[in-house]
């Protein structure tokens, strides 16, 4: 069940641009509400992360460029549901990520780090502007970047800031970029496989840097880098 499950999914990101077409065809008007809910979930709730925002937002400026949708109807509904949506993930972060880490229940201390939680406060008073922004265009990492600097407690006017300016270049780029490049030949043609790069192209360094901390802080590669360590 859950491989047909997974299975629908990738068939669907890597078609989406069939299915938002059927869609238009059938509904008419309610693909402005599907692609709002779409990116508002993507954003807003930490436990959908892997909902195709990127594609949606390339592919629907494409749409626009045929007549088939508006092009500032579109902007303006997805601004607000980007908006909207990391809002609501920053508010749930702020609401729960220091009472998850300040609760005192027997057993669970020993899974919470709160000097980690700590650093991660410090690092986003430092750096959080840009990774708000920049983790707009990483799948996953968007989802979870807010919830983060809710959890760790960034200044809410410093993080609306970052957020709409993020929003802003997210959605105008990639819809912009769906308007004016979508319906090349070669581009519709190939796109199954140019969103599948980009996925990569996003996902890839974030997995590779994340691998190479883990082996920075394996205490046999210390051992191995200290001299007379074997």
């Amino acid at each position: 069940m859950l491989l047909d499950t997974l299975l629908q999914f990738f068939n669907l990101v890597l078609h989406i641009d069939k299915f938002l077409g059927e869609f238009i065809h059938q509904y008419g008007t309610w693909v402005y509400a599907v692609l709002f809910l779409i990116v508002f979930c993507e954003t807003g709730l930490v436990v959908l992360p892997f909902l195709p925002g990127d594609s949606l937002l390339f592919i629907g400026g494409a749409f626009c460029a045929t007549g088939e949708m508006s092009l500032p109807l579109l902007i303006g509904l997805l601004l607000v549901a980007a908006v909207l949506g990391n809002t609501v993930n920053y508010m749930i972060g702020r609401a729960i990520g220091p009472k998850v880490f300040n609760t005192h229940i027997p057993g669970l201390d020993r899974f919470l780090d709160r000097a980690a939680l700590q650093k991660t406060h410090n690092f986003y008073e430092k750096h959080g502007g840009k990774t708000i922004v920049l983790a707009r265009f990483i799948p996953v990492v968007r989802t979870f970047a807010p919830f983060v600097a809710g959890a760790s407690d960034m200044d809410v006017r410093r993080f609306q800031f970052f957020n709409i300016a993020g929003a802003l270049f997210w959605v105008l780029l990639l819809v912009l970029l769906g308007y004016f490049f979508g319906n090349i030949p070669f581009i519709r043609q190939y796109l199954n496989v140019i969103v599948l790069v980009g996925i990569g192209a996003a996902i890839v360094p974030v997995v590779l840097g994340a691998l190479w901390k883990m082996m920075r802080k394996d205490p046999a590669a210390n051992v191995a880098r200290k001299p007379g360590g074997r």
